[in-house]
């Protein structure tokens, strides 16, 4: 009795003990930290650029770029500023980003399906692929496609038509209502074989883990199998694959980084030609690493939302 007396008395004796104290001390106490390392590492930052004789700021993006871009979705020339070529190479990274994920998805789930198939040659055939790109290096298979496919195999005087639709050449991939260039088409599908098969895993692990009475459960109505995939196992595995589908997503938007190895103009490509025509270092590379935060936690963002649409709502 006395010492709840003497507790109740002492009000910092039972702060110092409070769990929710020290969690909210605890948050001030990191931003904190960190406010004093990027104070320190920006005081660092300008001592050297003063040093070097260097102005740091964001002014030479308005000065004319004068270099070429092989790609151009929307209007681009040399006499324009390094601001609207930096724009050219963000629109480059976008289409093989959105044009991937899509594909790749497709690709993964096909892929992982087919890794339970009953079918023993499907079923083999979806693990041989998976075994290859998944355990090959990204950069690998894009020198592969590149120099060894596009380069190599597709002449243009003996390139290979599907359906009088699509058509593989040393020009790269022939649609009707458009060309896709030998570089972004080696992006493409490097991205898309490598992220797939990762994808396809995902999608097998997810589909294993519902529970079997889920499958018997849903036979025992009469669903035919198709239809038990996709109205009863499926909806519930989405709750395991889309957490770590989120991550492959994420991967693939940053693994666009590795066209500068093909010559693709993405953002990273333009980037580091600015970098070298200017000897602003420190500015393109925040501005890098600023666009591909903000791509990210888009994703990031849209898959979250994704993802709480299908957990199950508990009454």
């Amino acid at each position: 009795m006395n010492n709840l007396k003497s507790k109740i008395q002492n009000p910092k004796l039972l702060l110092w003990r409070n769990y929710r104290f020290w969690r909210i001390a605890g948050q001030f106490i990191s931003v904190f930290l960190v406010a004093v390392v990027i104070i320190i590492l920006w005081g660092n930052l300008n001592r050297n650029l003063q040093q070097l004789g260097i102005q740091f700021g964001f002014d030479f993006l308005q000065q004319q770029a004068s270099f070429d871009i092989g790609e151009t979705p929307i209007a681009y020339k040399p006499t324009d500023a390094y601001s609207r070529a930096l724009w050219v190479g963000l629109i480059n990274s976008l289409r093989v980003a959105i044009v991937g994920i899509f594909f790749a998805t497709i690709v993964g789930l096909s892929a992982g399906i087919g890794r339970l198939s009953d079918n023993w040659l499907v079923r083999n055939i979806a693990q041989v692929y998976v075994e290859i790109f998944r355990n090959t290096p990204l950069l690998l298979q894009l020198l592969f496609w590149y120099f060894a496919v596009f380069l190599g195999f597709f002449k243009v005087e003996n390139k290979i038509s599907v359906w009088g639709l699509i058509s593989f050449s040393q020009n790269g991939i022939e649609l009707p209502w458009f060309t896709l260039s030998p570089e972004f088409s080696t992006l493409l599908l490097g991205l898309i074989f490598y992220t797939g098969a990762f994808i396809a895993e995902i999608v097998r692990g997810g589909i294993q883990s519902v529970a079997k009475g889920q499958w018997e459960a849903a036979r025992s109505l009469g669903l035919k199998p198709g239809l038990v995939m996709r109205l009863v196992v499926f909806p519930q595995a989405l709750r395991v694959i889309i957490p770590p589908l989120t991550s492959q997503y994420l991967n693939l938007t940053k693994n666009t980084s590795l066209a500068i190895a093909i010559g693709y103009p993405d953002i990273y490509f333009v980037a580091s030609t600015t970098f070298n025509q200017t000897g602003r270092a420190v500015e393109v590379m925040l501005l890098i690493m600023l666009t591909y935060l903000t791509l990210s936690l888009t994703i990031s963002i849209m898959m979250n939302l994704l993802n709480r649409m299908v957990q199950i709502q508990e009454r």
